[in-house]
């Protein structure tokens, strides 16, 4: 397992939502970049970008934002939010992310979905699957698909994709902690491994799904690292089953923006 923490971009700023409620948001930090910035100096390699505003519009509109980013960091970085073309996603790898994520268009263009496979490969692209009670929520978490979240999983396995971020709206934002039996079953039904995101608190979350280690390739952080229930250290040791109890708390935040100023 590995740790992706967050930056959500909404309006040119780094902010979290609550359940994917866009009238919910917190506001964290105005310089997306530099959020990027604490996470790569605290110890992060890898990072999960999502464009609110291109989920909504169906366009990349904070490409700028993740080119900057790439510019100013080593961080690999997963992206997506509005990625519903051919040409949105070569946009983006040709900014320099590592990896794009399609959501909304695996449900609503399946011809899109085989057509970015079969042009870009299972190594570029990442199946993003997002539900609330089991069925999956499309543009931006606004509105429901009425297909199953295993189904779909299963039928983007047999698509080629390798790579799935599954994530638990009711639980995305609120700290409540993971449901291990729905990341167990999506990836049971993908056939690998899923990036598991929603409801991250504390390093004991993470150490909960070591039964179900296999299951589980990366673990994404946001809320808990902006509001400092969990460190970056922590986070990455955890997911490197390193971590020794007592050798980090949430209160010992090493970098702060000024540090960066």
């Amino acid at each position: 397992m590995y740790l992706l923490p967050a930056i959500d971009i909404l309006g040119g700023k780094a902010v979290r939502l609550a359940k994917g409620d866009y009238a919910a948001v917190t506001e964290y930090n105005d310089d997306p970049v530099l959020q990027a910035q604490l996470f790569e100096e605290a110890g992060a390699q890898w990072l999960h970008v999502v464009d609110l505003d291109g989920a909504k519009s169906g366009n990349a509109d904070n490409i700028e934002v993740v080119r900057a980013i790439l510019a100013r960091t080593k961080l690999s970085v997963e992206v997506g939010g509005g990625v519903r073309s051919l040409e949105v996603v070569d946009r983006l790898l040709d900014a320099g992310a590592n990896r794009v994520i399609l959501g909304t268009a695996l449900v609503r263009d399946p011809d899109f979905a085989q057509a970015a496979i079969e042009k870009f490969g299972p190594d570029a692209l990442v199946a993003g699957i997002d539900a609330k009670a089991g069925e999956v929520a499309v543009a931006g978490w606004t509105e429901g698909s009425g297909i199953g979240a295993e189904a779909l999983a299963a039928r983007m396995a047999a698509l080629g994709y390798e790579r799935l971020v599954f994530t638990d709206i009711a639980r995305d934002g609120m700290q409540t902690g993971f449901d291990a039996a729905a990341y167990q079953a999506m990836a049971a039904a993908f056939g690998n491994p899923v990036i598991a995101s929603g409801g991250l608190s504390t390093v004991a979350d993470i150490q909960a799904l070591y039964p179900i280690a296999d299951a589980i390739e990366g673990i994404i952080a946001g809320r808990a690292l902006y509001e400092r229930t969990l460190t970056v250290q922590e986070g990455v040791a955890a997911c490197h089953h390193t971590l020794e109890a007592g050798t980090l708390s949430a209160e010992e935040t090493p970098l702060t923006l000024e540090d960066l100023a």
